[in-house]
């Protein structure tokens, strides 16, 4: 799909959340055929025409101005995230990749993951699995006897089974998961292998391909998220994220516990696992 296509998908999927009531149109406005606001009302609300806004719909018009992005975020009620993937949508010029550059880590990094004594794992661009430490192995999927190609929380939430069982908040995971796809999927429209991953999980999952049509946009850095793990059970865990500073494609992600909860407990109990076997 086009540039231009996903910007017009975009600015409809927007359009058709707001709520007329929150913007205080007049009752009779809200008698309506389908959810949001009406092309000529969000126009209206971003101070441009009503044929130019079509044609943005439409895919057909380009170049757009910096002025009449910041008039459509506005109008749109456009939080941080959803602006940025607008503006990449939008840019008029945009380096085409003929080939996806293949992802690594420093060995430093590694060093760095092996040092950390909680759960860590390093994720390249579209949410694939780079590098992880021990401890971060044993707290979900088993990344090392999995392809490279196969590495990717995308395709094991949504084409492993496994992934339900491992995810009590599996909806709410899958939410913040495609909308953090999103997110990265406006940084590099063009890349082939963003197109050939939404193909994959389209075809194998029909709860995903809901969420990707809502063209909702959040790149989650931080969150508080449920795991039931095979070796301790349930963990509450909380995320933080961290971008590479000389690679932005990367980023560092480590699950701790609330000290003194039973989490931290039975992490402690799993990181005792990890180092001797024999303890489980």
């Amino acid at each position: 799909m086009t540039e231009t296509a996903e910007l017009g998908d975009f600015l409809k999927a927007r359009r058709a959340a707001l709520d007329p009531a929150d913007l205080g149109l007049p009752t009779g406005f809200n008698q309506r055929r389908v959810a949001g606001l009406r092309r000529e009302e969000l126009a209206q609300l971003a101070g441009i025409s009503v044929d130019y806004y079509t044609r943005l719909e439409q895919g057909r018009a380009r170049n757009v101005s910096d002025s009449v992005l910041d008039s459509l975020s506005r109008a749109l009620r456009l939080h941080r995230d959803e602006e940025t993937y607008l503006r990449n949508l939008a840019a008029p010029k945009r380096k085409r990749i003929a080939r996806p550059r293949a992802q690594r880590i420093r060995p430093e990094l590694q060093t760095m993951l092996d040092a950390i004594q909680s759960p860590a794992f390093v994720f390249g661009r579209y949410l694939d699995v780079l590098a992880w430490n021990r401890l971060g192995a044993a707290l979900s999927f088993d990344f090392a006897s999995r392809p490279a190609a196969e590495r990717n929380i995308p395709k094991m939430f949504f084409l492993d089974e496994h992934a339900r069982e491992l995810h009590p908040e599996w909806e709410t995971v899958a939410k913040e998961i495609v909308a953090n796809l999103r997110s990265e999927s406006g940084r590099y429209p063009d890349d082939p292998y963003l197109a050939q991953l939404v193909g994959e999980l389209s075809l194998g999952s029909e709860e995903f391909r809901k969420l990707w049509a809502k063209h909702t946009v959040r790149e989650k850095a931080h969150a508080w998220k449920v795991m039931i793990n095979p070796i301790v059970g349930e963990l509450r865990l909380r995320y933080e994220t961290l971008r590479l500073p000389d690679d932005p494609d990367q980023a560092l992600v480590i699950y701790t516990a609330e000290p003194g909860s039973g989490s931290e407990r039975a992490l402690r109990l799993l990181a005792s696992w990890v180092v001797d076997p024999a303890h489980a």
